[in-house]
């Protein structure tokens, strides 16, 4: 993992999404399946979300909660997750598409500010 700086996040307009192994913002960083497990949690998931200078705190775009069973250990977690991970970037990526062709195609109609969608931030900027 590397935490990209502010002047390169700004160079792609605030415009860069990450997707990250746990429900944040729990759980930020590294090692998050460890850190799940040894807290016993009873959900993990991941986490699609705009990328800030601030590790894993960006405004979260959609997020997977996932069932932790009893018999869970890291790599079974990981899988799971990973699964997870492949479809929502997916679908991330296809609501911000949406939300811009629903602003450029409506602003006359609505005014933005009262559209509600996580996307707002991303078309703002």
């Amino acid at each position: 993992m590397k935490l990209l700086s502010k002047n390169f996040i700004k160079s792609f307009g605030y415009k860069i999404i990450n997707i990250h192994p746990s429900l944040l913002p729990k759980y930020k960083g590294l090692n998050t399946h460890e850190r799940v497990l040894k807290n016993k949690e009873k959900f993990s998931g991941c986490t699609v979300h705009f990328v800030t200078e601030n590790l894993d705190s960006g405004k979260i775009i959609m997020q997977k909660r996932v069932s932790i069973s009893k018999k869970e250990n890291k790599t079974t977690l990981q899988k799971k997750i990973l699964k997870e991970e492949h479809i929502l970037y997916s679908k991330s990526i296809v609501s911000i598409f949406r939300w811009t062709y629903l602003k450029k195609k409506f602003i006359s109609i609505f005014p933005l500010e009262t559209l509600s969608d996580p996307c707002t931030e991303f078309l703002s900027m």
